[in-house]
């Protein structure tokens, strides 16, 4: 490993969902000007990895290039830094005790006594090596989810504190994210829940170099004053975070606010700040010329988490246009059970976005939504399920295969156009099975996608377990439905 690696810990507190990723992701954003960073995210959650909790446990899965169902964060660190993401950078609590378990089954500890410390801590820090080692990374730069005082986390948490002897002091700066709530009644800002948190860490034997306050207005100088006193640290190590229309605003702050000057003068070197081009993004997300209004039916539509990376990519899109992109959430079981029609739910949509599902619930939904865009002329997007839905609707309502359906609701149905990969058929584990990950497709010239592409063959992330039935690939086709990219074997759409 690089002996002049700099580590970068991130703890939250007080609550979670106040942007502990976006904060990490903004630091190595700032970071990335100089170092190459490679983010790490730490979660307490027994599970593997994500794959197999519903979204409104966990918000979205986000899938990397090497098959990887990782924590929504991941998606922060790859839009900020311009990065792919691997595996290896997710670490889990599931992950570390099932392999420290698999070598006690081994007799790899050598009839030790198997702890939490020094074994369950030694293996985190062995991944954390490895990631900087393997990637040659500048600066590593370790999130760690949950908050301060939960039992989940401890952990890694003591891996944290331990970090310290292994590189050193001065290679090594503590940033905890925390609250700071507003209180109407009397008109004040209260630093407590940021005192109880750095107390919690301090008593954890990590003391923060860096405080971040996210705070609904602008930190006030004497908020700021109280918060150095007493978590004892600098004046200018207490970082205003205030609430903000686009988290893309976010490094900008962190620069003016001096996180990068004092981070510069913490590890020694001359920080370059030229953010000219990523305020000329930010700008044109604030400020658009023109507007457009999508619509997106999904099952999830309670928690705007569960769509994050669709929700970035419109923006991201809307940016590069220079168009703000107005998100109408609609939920396609309504449409199902006739809370809704379809015109109701879709009026005045410029564009019509089928996500990302899994089951039965509000599929007719989605199915109504795939016949009213195409029998409107209204573009409609349909990722993965979306896709598959749209298929079935085409060969119901055009091809005339009455009952068709996609096996994963119905076993049954006599037209299954979207059955399970054979590959699958017998794989009775859950998680982390699916259809994982790059791969690449083969795109029939002269076709929308291939001109919006403009190349012959591109490569995408999948997470699915069924597909297009290639036994009906010739009726569809026959019918006017066009089969524009496919795997190199022209068996999978």
């Amino acid at each position: 490993m690089k002996k002049d690696v700099k580590w970068i810990i991130v703890t939250g507190g007080v609550l979670s969902g106040i942007g502990k990723g976006t904060a990490a992701a903004s630091i190595g954003k700032l970071l990335s000007l100089n170092f190459k960073v490679v983010p790490i995210k730490c979660d307490g959650y027994i599970n593997v990895d994500p794959g197999t909790m519903n979204p409104f446990e966990h918000g979205e899965v986000f899938v990397l290039d090497d098959g990887g169902e990782v924590d929504m964060d991941f998606g922060h660190y790859e839009r900020m830094l311009d990065i792919n993401a691997t595996s290896e950078q997710s670490i889990t609590t599931g992950r570390v005790f099932g392999e420290v378990i698999k070598k006690e089954r081994e007799g790899k500890f050598l009839g030790k006594t198997v702890q939490v410390i020094p074994h369950i801590t030694n293996d985190i820090l062995e991944r954390f090596e490895r990631v900087a080692e393997e990637q040659q990374a500048d600066v590593i730069l370790v999130e760690i989810g949950g908050t301060a005082g939960d039992i989940e986390n401890s952990w890694f948490i003591e891996a944290a504190r331990q970090l310290k002897h292994k590189v050193g002091e001065g290679n090594i700066c503590y940033v905890h994210l925390s609250y700071v709530p507003f209180l109407d009644s009397v008109g004040q800002q209260k630093t407590k829940p940021v005192q109880r948190d750095v107390q919690h860490l301090r008593e954890n034997g990590i003391i923060p170099d860096i405080i971040i306050a996210r705070s609904r207005n602008q930190l006030h100088k004497e908020s700021k004053e109280k918060i150095a006193l007493f978590c004892d640290v600098p004046l200018e190590a207490v970082i205003s975070a205030r609430d903000i229309e686009s988290v893309y605003q976010v490094p900008a702050i962190f620069e003016k606010e001096g996180l990068l000057d004092f981070l510069a003068r913490k590890f020694s070197f001359k920080p370059k700040t030229d953010l000219a081009e990523w305020n000329r993004l930010v700008n044109r997300i604030l400020k658009p010329a023109k507007e457009v209004n999508i619509v997106i039916g999904g099952k999830y539509t309670m928690l705007n988490d569960s769509y994050a990376s669709l929700i970035e990519a419109l923006i991201h899109a809307g940016a590069h246009f220079n168009a703000k992109v107005n998100i109408r959430f609609i939920e396609t079981t309504d449409i199902e059970t006739g809370k809704v029609t379809v015109r109701e739910a879709t009026k005045g949509a410029d564009g019509i976005i089928i996500p990302i599902g899994f089951g039965s619930r509000g599929v007719e939904g989605k199915i109504a939504c795939a016949q009213y865009a195409r029998e409107n002329n209204i573009p409609y997007l349909g990722l993965c399920y979306g896709m598959q839905l749209a298929v079935v609707e085409f060969a119901r309502n055009v091809c005339g295969l009455k009952d068709a359906h996609t096996t994963e609701c119905e076993p049954k149905t006599p037209h299954p156009v979207i059955d399970i990969l054979p590959e699958q058929r017998n794989i009775t584990d859950k998680g982390g099975t699916m259809r994982l990950g790059l791969y690449e497709a083969v795109l029939k010239p002269d076709t929308i996608v291939q001109k919006l592409y403009g190349k012959g063959k591109v490569a995408e992330r999948h997470r699915h377990r069924y597909e297009v039935n290639p036994e009906y690939h010739e009726i569809l086709q026959k019918h006017g439905l066009v089969l524009s990219g496919t795997s190199e074997n022209g068996r999978l759409v």
